[in-house]
Formats: C-alpha cells, sequence, structure tokens
C-alpha cells in the first residue's frame, strides 16, 4: 500500500482539529502545525467538508471543526474522503478483478490485502491516535519487530 501525501496530510489536519476540537482552527494552525502546505490543506478541508468529516465556519471567528466526535471517525474514512477506495488493481476494486490460469485466484489475494488494510484503517480512529491507545490488534501489529523492516 502506498499512502498519498494527500491522504496523510489529511490525516494530520483530522489529528490537529480532534486535538483542538471543540473550538474552531484556522486552515493556518493546521498549516504550522504540521508543516503542510496552504493550498494543499484548503483543498483537502474541501473534500473532508463534502465527505462530512469536517464543518466550515466563516467569518472573523471561522475555521474548521470535526463534524463528529474524534471517537466516531476512522482514518480509513479519511482516506477514502480525499483519495478513493483503500485498495484498487488497475483502477478496479480487488472483487471486480478476474484472472485466468495461474493467477486464477490472485483476486483472493487482492480481496484479502482490502480486508486486512480494512481490519487496521477502519477499527482505528482518530482519538485513538490522538490517546496513542490503538486498538489491540492493531498495537500488536505495530509491536513486531518485522513490521519495522523495509523490505
Amino acid at each position: 500500500m502506498q499512502i498519498s501525501a494527500k491522504a496523510d496530510y489529511a490525516v494530520r489536519a483530522m489529528l490537529e482539529l480532534a486535538a483542538h476540537g471543540p473550538e474552531r482552527v484556522k486552515a493556518s494552525l493546521l498549516v504550522d502545525h504540521q508543516g503542510l502546505p496552504h493550498k494543499f490543506v484548503e483543498t483537502i478541508l474541501v473534500e473532508l467538508r463534502r465527505a462530512d468529516l469536517v464543518c466550515s465556519h466563516r467569518g472573523a471567528d471561522g475555521g474548521y471543526t470535526l463534524a463528529r466526535p474524534a471517537s466516531a471517525i476512522s482514518l480509513g474514512s479519511i482516506i477514502r474522503a480525499v483519495d478513493g477506495p483503500l485498495a484498487e488493481v488497475r483502477g478496479l476494486r480487488p472483487h471486480e478483478t478476474t484472472y485466468v490460469g495461474a493467477a486464477e485466484h490472485l483476486p483472493d489475494v487482492w480481496v484479502a490485502a482490502r480486508a486486512s488494510l480494512r481490519r487496521v484503517l477502519d477499527e482505528t480512529s482518530l482519538a485513538q491516535v490522538l490517546s496513542g491507545k490503538l486498538p489491540a490488534h492493531v498495537q500488536r501489529l505495530a509491536d513486531s519487530p518485522d513490521a519495522w523492516l523495509p523490505r
């Protein structure tokens, strides 16, 4: 899996909103605290608003807030809001792929890989990342020494 810059920035911006909630947060604070590119963040915030993950407030006291509690927003929902499906194979969803011959069973692997991503990203909330209290199955994966080795 490759996590795009856009997805990384979106999750980081959402974590900043969660950390400052329920106060309204200006985009400039998100940019400053996380070292993000301003124009990119503005675009991302529009996409997050369209996905009903953030609310925007106009005016001098305006800014952004989470649309729901941080405990009710998964990392997967944020990534989907800015990048689309979590897993794709040549522009198809894993369950839409078909192969013949020696590759006949490859869709099962692609579907399993997507299920694994969902298990981590859809079951981990902003609140859990913010607190460092990740779901047990996610923490076990992160605690594995092999997980930190490049391959």
